[in-house]
């Protein structure tokens, strides 16, 4: 049999080679297509791929071309490089990039979402305007840009005078919203739009752009400005639109900043895509680095918006009351949400939230959004309240700040929610929640125990119906059901945990205690909250509710084993011992529940997202974009076929 570890370790090595090679060409592809004005995605989406090639292969030759403009037009050598910038797409990266950068003062500027154009001036007269090009060496498309909005032919000053100003100036060529809707509608955006007409060799359509600038270099004894405020300041005095500039004290000013500007940014004439954050002084050295270490594009992310929040509903699950945020519809990752879980009472209290917060709501890769935190903004404040009685029994509920829950173990709708929970782990599949509803609501199952006192006789009368019986007619699908749950007595301790639907401790955390030592039904009903509490992922919390869990449910669970009624086996020996798998999308010679299986009658385990420590990702689309397959590749997991995947099997 081969090492599974070398199988581990090739296939690793491969797919993250495969992973780089794509990402390059995809970047080349979309580069070109944004340079000759017929851009296929957004800067948000080109930016992923940029950012998880960095992270994959950072000496990566792409990484160091800027792009190149099309052979449309003469070429001309710029006066200031146009190199790209260092890029944080969250907080998190911004906050690491500052630790190392600490300005007395951050000067912040709009970073918009369009084309770069160089004005070069000789003596205050305009000569040519250049791209971006490659950075060094762009198109000349003078004759185009002097019909923009914004763009000066001479330089004067508030008298009339000529400024004898010799260097060039930066800016963004942009469309607004109001001409994309009036005349290039048939375009995907504003963007694409004005990068298509400055690049036309007839220049149609050019008086429609407007230049925004924000940067500017002397290249000669004259200096009119000495540091980058200064610098905006003499844009604005020689009658160029400029980019707002807003001064912020410290790093966390900058985020809170970039907090209000999401919310103002739909309001906004124009498109924008994040902020740049720079220090006060000039730095020419700096700048003239292909990537300019000294400032940084904090982005928006697609994954990110600000919105208010309406009302919070309360989400009953088992004994549990989950709050989950209203708020207003906002785009986010391609979809519009308005919904987002709260977890518990103590987020709410941590995040300071109220009915009518603004808040920031976050998608970061997962399927369910997530409030992640509140910014000043206007309007009444209204305290949200929390349920008092369980909504099943009328119990007093219990708010612990990291649970509300019903204290009640005879609570009907706890015992109902732990039944469905038992035959789903159990994998008693003819069992069926609507089966289960009328066998609780008869009295014939109370407790998990009763699942195993079923018979073809006790559930006949769920089958057939009065006159059936009396003919003493046999019913094939309570024998099916009957056969089923006597299928399904052997499982391993962690499935058994789970099957209890304790808080917090599903088949993955009960994996965490024996793979810490509680080995054992009895270690585990006996292990105490600090022993358990210094299990890796726990914490005093879950070591918390789980010890509750554990003593509420002691009496059942051990009759069930000590009664022979439920066999425990061991998982800790086979071929896939210490492995663990995932599975997503679908599987074509069998079905997910039935691989899952195969992985833990293997000594396997199974988990439901990718994460560090996981051994293999199983999909039939081991090339797909994914989010599970980039997170996979991002930690050098190994994604596999169902093919591969039955070979290691059978290996």
């Amino acid at each position: 049999m081969p090492d599974l570890f070398d199988i581990e370790a090739a296939a690793a090595e491969s797919s993250k080679k495969i992973r780089i090679d794509e990402l390059a060409d995809l970047i080349k592809k979309y580069q070109n297509s944004y340079y000759n004005g017929e851009a296929e995605i957004s800067d948000a989406e080109f930016d992923r791929l940029w950012d998880e090639l960095k992270v994959l292969d950072p000496e990566n030759a792409v990484l160091q071309k800027v792009g190149q403009d099309s052979g449309n037009f003469k070429k001309a050598v710029h006066v200031m490089p146009m190199g790209s910038q260092e890029k944080a797409a969250n907080p998190e990266q911004f906050l690491s990039w500052a630790k190392n950068h600490a300005y007395s003062e951050y000067l912040v500027e709009y970073k918009l979402d369009g084309a770069s154009l160089e004005l070069q001036y000789e003596s205050g007269n305009l000569v040519r305007a250049v791209t971006r090009g490659d950075g060094t060496t762009g198109d000349d498309i003078s004759a185009n840009a002097k019909k923009m909005q914004g763009v000066k032919l001479q330089l004067l000053d508030s008298d009339g005078c000529l400024i004898p100003f010799t260097g060039g100036v930066r800016g963004e060529v942009i469309m607004t919203h109001r001409i994309h809707q009036e005349l290039f509608a048939d375009k995907a955006n504003c963007r694409n739009a004005a990068n298509g007409l400055m690049k036309r060799k007839d220049g149609k359509g050019c008086e429609n752009l407007t230049l925004i600038t924000y940067d500017a270099l002397s290249s000669d004894a004259f200096k009119p400005f000495g540091d980058e405020e200064e610098k905006i300041l003499w844009l604005t005095s020689a009658g160029f639109n400029v980019v707002p500039l807003k001064i912020c004290r410290s790093a966390q000013e900058v985020i809170e900043y970039r907090s209000s500007v999401m919310e103002i940014r739909k309001s906004l004439d124009y498109d924008i895509d994040g902020l740049v954050v720079k220090e006060r002084a000039i730095n020419l050295e700096d700048a003239s680095r292909t990537r300019p270490d000294r400032q940084i594009a904090f982005k928006f992310s697609l994954e990110e918006a600000v919105s208010v929040l309406r009302s919070v509903e309360w989400s009953e699950s088992g004994a549990t009351y989950t709050p989950v945020g209203i708020f207003d519809p906002v785009e986010l990752a391609g979809t519009t949400v308005q919904r987002a879980s709260l977890a518990n009472p103590d987020t709410i209290r941590s995040l300071g939230l109220s009915i009518g917060s603004h808040v920031v709501v976050v998608k970061r890769g997962e399927i369910i959004p997530k409030i992640e935190g509140v910014i000043k903004g206007e309007g009444i404040l209204f305290p949200i309240e929390y349920p008092k009685v369980c909504s099943s029994c009328a119990s007093e509920l219990v708010d612990e700040g990291s649970r509300l829950f019903c204290p009640n173990k005879n609570c009907a709708k706890r015992i109902l929610h732990q039944l469905f929970k038992w035959v789903a782990v159990a994998d008693i599949r003819d069992l069926g929640d609507s089966l289960i509803r009328s066998l609780f609501a008869s009295g014939a199952v109370k407790s998990i125990s009763d699942i195993y006192r079923l018979n073809a006789e006790v559930l006949t009368p769920f089958f057939l119906n009065e006159a059936s019986i009396a003919s003493e007619k046999k019913s094939l699908g309570a024998e099916k059901v009957a056969r089923s749950v006597q299928a399904h007595r052997r499982m391993t301790l962690p499935q058994f945990i789970a099957g209890f639907d304790i808080e917090g401790i599903g088949e993955a955390n009960a994996e965490k205690l024996v793979s810490a030592g509680f080995d054992t039904l009895e270690k585990m009903l006996d292990a105490t909250v600090p022993q358990m509490a210094d299990v890796y992922g726990f914490g005093d919390i879950m070591a918390k509710t789980a010890k509750s869990g554990f003593e509420e449910n002691r009496e059942e669970m051990l009759y069930l084993v000590n009664e022979g009624i439920i066999d425990l086996i061991q998982a800790s020996s086979g071929k896939f011992a210490g492995k663990s798998f995932c599975f997503t999308g679908e599987l074509d010679s069998m079905k997910r529940s039935d691989a899952q299986a195969l992985v833990k009658n293997a000594g396997g385990s199974v988990k439901s997202s990718v994460t560090k420590d996981l051994s293999y990702l199983v999909t039939n689309d081991t090339s797909s974009g994914s989010s599970k397959n980039e997170k996979a590749r991002k930690f050098g997991i190994p994604v596999i076929s169902e093919k591969e995947f039955l070979e290691l099997i059978k290996s």
